[in-house]
């Protein structure tokens, strides 16, 4: 039996990068999958290649009606919601704290923080509803050692931690499971952000900073994912998985 046999899906941010290595890798898994991300053409893509088991859908996270929407047609298609994975984000440019301006700054909290409140309050209640469910939100590195250059985006991903802690607590007694991911940086599309420029020099400067000597890729967000979203880790709750070669060691 597939480890997620029966299993419905929803990842925000899955029109590329870790999010698209995620539900490929839990489509591959048995479970049906609602592929979210900004960029409609990109959802619909990846469902597209995926086959019936996913639908694409078009939704900005940091919106209350975008998200509730996102839930419905879930529901709508595929009749529960088991795991949410909230990985949709964002970063500013790897620059001095002060040069980031008021909107900028909003909008990354929106993205980073303000979606898993948003997806809690429409996605909650259909789990309880359920029996139960699964939560995963993305975190970073950054919200463990943060580095100069970053400062409010490693103090969303700081946030996103201490919320997966307090709702694993709370959400407990419903059955719900609430774990975090950690990833060191990867071949994605924000990793030009967080080097600042995409160089070789910029790239060996960082990787020589991992000691497994590598970038993350989606593939081992992906396992990291699966294995927390299955019901292996049944009794694993409140954890944030350090998904980065040794960078927090």
């Amino acid at each position: 039996m597939k480890r997620l046999e029966g299993k419905v899906a929803l990842v925000t941010g899955a029109g590329s990068g870790f999010g698209l290595g995620i539900v490929e890798k839990f489509a591959a898994e048995g479970a049906k999958v609602a592929i979210v991300d900004i960029k409609e053409d990109a959802a619909k893509a990846a469902a597209g290649r995926i086959g019936a088991a996913a639908i694409g859908l078009a939704a900005d996270v940091s919106k209350a009606a975008d998200v509730k929407d996102a839930v419905k047609k879930t529901l709508d298609a595929f009749g529960r919601l088991d795991i949410v994975v909230n990985n949709a984000g964002i970063s500013h440019r790897n620059r001095p704290m002060l040069e980031v301006d008021e909107a900028e700054f909003d909008r990354i909290f929106a993205v980073n923080v303000k979606s898993i409140y948003l997806f809690a309050q429409a996605a909650v209640p259909v789990m309880r509803q359920g029996g139960g469910g699964v939560f995963i939100n993305v975190g970073s590195t950054a919200g463990i050692r943060p580095r100069p250059g970053l400062t409010w985006y490693n103090g969303t991903k700081g946030a996103v931690h201490t919320l997966t802690k307090s709702m694993a607590v709370e959400l407990a007694p419903d059955r719900i499971r609430v774990c975090a991911l950690a990833p060191v940086a990867g071949e994605t599309p924000l990793l030009a952000t967080f080097m600042g420029e995409d160089t070789p020099q910029k790239r060996e400067q960082f990787i020589n900073s991992i000691p497994l000597g590598r970038f993350s890729k989606p593939e081992d967000i992906a396992n990291a994912a699966l294995y927390l979203a299955s019901d292996e880790a049944s009794m694993i709750t409140g954890v944030v998985l350090e998904v980065d070669g040794g960078r927090c060691i």
